[in-house]
């Protein structure tokens, strides 16, 4: 069995990726609390890129959460109709919409247990307008993040995404969560891929149980 990363070789690895890709940030584009969330919610099963295409049209007609709420779905989806699971997403804005009027005053709320309480709003999605919106040390998992933290190993391949969560928020300090998760992301999409991982360019290469074995082929 591979023995699991220490808390030490974490952060180590973090401070190393953050040498590697420094400054990470996330790549949606959003001028408010209110539009990162709808672009979250949007981004789900689909690239932060294709969501940038149809948020500025989207927010341009629903410039608030009040004129979201006003809006019929059929009509929400004439503008993102080009991204994924787009029937669902357009009853979901909707719906967060409304509640984000009636509930909270037309604001986007600043704690897990109020943003879960909203359609299309999960864990990850929380995390991301937390830590991105509000500066609230938070740390989400995507798939990228899955998968790095899986292939190193800092977790089990059992390991599920609040398993992960915690794992890293354990290891690292409060006030590199929410870069550290930005930077894993970005790591993912440009390294340590799902197919193809450039393991001679990483750093953690010789360290990773995935990648070590690739070095010496």
């Amino acid at each position: 069995m591979t023995e699991l990363w220490s808390d030490d070789r974490l952060r180590w690895g973090m401070h190393e990726l953050f040498k590697l890709i420094p400054n990470a940030l996330g790549a949606l584009h959003a001028e408010s609390p209110y539009h990162l969330l709808i672009a979250v919610i949007l981004s789900a099963q689909t690239t932060d890129a294709a969501v940038n295409k149809v948020t500025p049209a989207l927010f341009a007609a629903y410039p608030t959460p009040a004129a979201l709420a006003a809006a019929k779905p059929a009509d929400i989806e004439q503008f993102i109709h080009t991204i994924g699971l787009f029937h669902t997403k357009a009853k979901h804005i909707q719906e967060t919409a409304q509640q984000l009027v009636t509930n909270f005053n037309s604001t986007v709320p600043h704690t897990h247990p109020e943003l879960e309480s909203l359609p299309g709003v999960g864990r990850k999605t929380a995390n991301v307008v937390l830590g991105d919106a509000f500066g609230v040390p938070s740390f989400a998992v995507d798939t990228h993040v899955t998968r790095i933290s899986k292939r190193l190993p800092a977790v089990s391949d059992k390991a599920s995404v609040r398993d992960i969560e915690w794992r890293w928020t354990t290891a690292l300090p409060e006030t590199e969560w929410v870069q550290g998760h930005h930077t894993l992301i970005l790591f993912g999409r440009r390294y340590c891929m799902a197919r193809n991982p450039r393991c001679a360019e990483c750093p953690l290469a010789p360290y990773c149980a995935t990648g070590k074995p690739r070095l010496s082929q």
